[in-house]
């Protein structure tokens, strides 16, 4: 950013900036890249959310255009009453700019619930608090221009903050990056606020996309070449580029289409309060194994998959009715799909 204007790299790699353990290492005052590089080094591979973020620290750290960055206004919030994750920083570029990012869904099972709340609550708390972060941000720190960007939820967020965020501080964003973040429920979409951001939104997806593809989407996006397949094309690290720009598709695959088609069927011969049962009973037979992250979850499977059916068989015989008509929905999508793209081809 020292040497040429921002550029597509530079977004992805703002927009994965908040997903580092910054509470690991006490982030407080303004502190340069640099600075923070042997901190966050110095602590263990499983602090992170991915291990891949220590080898963007080493190499941004070094480097000219990235090392004298300042970080400040971290914050992160978990809370499993009202199912929120939520976590944000805010970057200060030297052309005087500010990038707020916002992280993605982590590993926990609270989350994860959230995500899955977007299929039938409009606004979810970490949206709320994303506009609230942003606001904050930009009336502390005025007269500066701000870009606002995220991975995954952090997409999503970000877009939702730039969205219901007061108009003087929107008349301030310069764009915004949603690297295959969700979209929203279609009364968001055709609100005045939405359109009024829509052309300074810039959303980047994989070529089998899926996570990406969720909700409604107005924007224009880029299809993103990646050397991972399926819903591994979510991982921000398996996207390529050549020099300072991301390597592009002309459009996403079939498979990334049909799988798009199967959920607006779903969500569509379903209502929100179906849904919002379905995924509530899901979640609460989940979190009776009393484990706190997807990857505990994985780990003990075997331990974890006998409780889950323990707990199945104990629920009462009017939500096992309801799932399994929630279910057969799904199914039927998906088959109905399947059929059309087969006459397709």
């Amino acid at each position: 950013m020292t040497v040429a204007p921002i550029n597509e790299i530079d977004n992805l790699i703002l927009a994965r900036i908040a997903y580092l353990p910054y509470e690991k290492v006490d982030l407080q005052e303004r502190t340069s890249f640099e600075e923070l590089a042997p901190r966050f080094l110095k602590l263990d591979e499983e602090d992170f959310h991915q291990v891949d973020d220590m080898a963007l620290i080493k190499e941004a750290a070094k480097s000219v255009r990235f090392k004298d960055i300042l970080f400040s206004d971290y914050v992160e919030n978990k809370n499993h009453e009202t199912e929120e994750q939520f976590a944000a920083v805010t970057v200060w570029l030297p052309n005087n700019e500010l990038y707020v990012s916002y992280r993605g869904t982590d590993a926990s099972i609270v989350g994860w619930k959230e995500d899955f709340n977007m299929s039938f609550m409009m606004h979810v708390p970490s949206q709320v608090e994303g506009v609230a972060y942003l606001e904050d941000i930009a009336t502390r720190y005025k007269l500066r221009k701000i870009r606002v960007g995220g991975h995954s939820k952090g997409g999503n967020v970000a877009v939702y903050a730039s969205i219901f965020c007061k108009p003087r501080i929107q008349n301030r964003i310069v764009e915004v990056i949603n690297a295959d973040g969700p979209g929203f429920d279609k009364t968001i979409i055709e609100s005045e606020a939405y359109k009024e951001i829509v052309t300074r939104v810039h959303t980047f997806i994989p070529q089998d996309s899926v996570i990406g593809r969720l909700l409604e989407h107005e924007e224009k996006y880029k299809v993103v070449e990646s050397i991972e397949k399926g819903i591994m094309q979510h991982d921000i690290y398996s996207w390529q580029v050549e020099g300072p720009n991301i390597i592009g598709y002309d459009s996403v695959t079939n498979g990334s289409e049909v799988v798009n088609e199967v959920v607006r069927s779903w969500l569509k011969n379903t209502t929100p309060e179906q849904r919002k049962n379905f995924i509530n009973v899901v979640f609460d037979v989940i979190n009776t194994t009393k484990v706190e992250t997807v990857h505990d979850l994985s780990a003990g499977i075997v331990k974890n998959i006998g409780k889950i059916a323990d707990t199945y068989k104990n629920i009462d015989d009017e939500e096992k009715k309801e799932l399994k008509e929630i279910f057969k929905t799904l199914v039927k999508s998906s088959w109905d799909t399947l059929k059309e793209e087969y006459k397709k081809q």
